[in-house]
């Protein structure tokens, strides 16, 4: 296995609320585990957020009793959901703030993954094909057939995400389970990214002849060449890299 991340501030922000976490150690009882998160909130909420969320997951990972993968996942994105929330409850300086999250672990060419709002995974071979779902307002359109995908990006009411950890009480996780296909590379990206690159571009930068830490960079780079409105975070994944 090979991976390579990379989080920048882009072009247009003054802080980074972008956080990862990659490890193709086990944690835990997880083979390996790659999150991104991308905080959302006033000052430095969002960066508190998105880091917050980040360490506890990693944290509860490490010490799960369950066996099944897609249970500690959950586990731990429901734990970082309450850590958000009572911070915030404790600090009115911090009220709203939340974080997007995504999270996964590869076993073999078995792939599980959980998303709350609009970070997202892919797998990317010979086609690009997005595993989570975005729990944005602009995508719930797209699902209703009121709005198509180009259109979706330009939209002006595009990072409004309908879904977060941190803001309610409890919050709906979605749960994935994928068959990595041979070739097929894992991206993990928020949408600093994915509002930058279209989904060809990145197809053809992860099939390019490149090296991992090269196609890892140049994604980032040309998210601020078209306009780096946002922070962008990148892990990408090549399960097959020592066969």
């Amino acid at each position: 296995m090979k991976i390579c991340s990379l989080t920048d501030i882009g072009i247009q922000r003054e802080m980074n609320q972008d956080y990862y976490f990659s490890s193709e150690e086990p944690v835990g009882r997880l083979p390996n585990l790659f999150i991104v998160a991308d905080g959302m909130g006033g000052h430095n909420a969002g960066e508190l957020a998105s880091r917050c969320a980040v360490e506890t997951m990693a944290a509860v990972a490490g010490t799960a009793k369950q066996e099944d993968f897609t249970g500690i996942l959950t586990e731990c994105v429901a734990s970082a959901n309450s850590a958000l929330k009572n911070y915030a409850d404790t600090h009115i300086e911090t009220k709203g703030m939340g974080t997007t999250v995504v999270a996964a672990v590869l076993d073999e060419d078995r792939l599980f993954t959980v998303n709350v709002g609009d970070s997202r995974l892919y797998l990317v071979g010979s086609r690009i094909r997005q595993v989570t779902r975005d729990h944005s307002l602009v995508q719930e359109m797209v699902r209703l057939g009121e709005m198509d995908e180009e259109s979706a990006r330009r939209h002006p009411d595009k990072n409004i995400i309908t879904r977060a950890v941190g803001i309610d009480r409890n919050v709906e996780i979605d749960t994935f389970q994928s068959v990595v296909e041979p070739g097929e590379r894992i991206l993990l990206c928020s949408d600093g990214l994915t509002n930058m690159v279209s989904d060809e571009d990145i197809l053809q930068i992860l099939n390019g002849e490149e090296d991992l830490v090269s196609k890892t960079e140049y994604l980032v780079e040309l998210a601020n060449k078209n306009g780096g409105r946002d922070n962008i975070t990148v892990i990408i994944i090549d399960p097959e890299y020592e066969r």
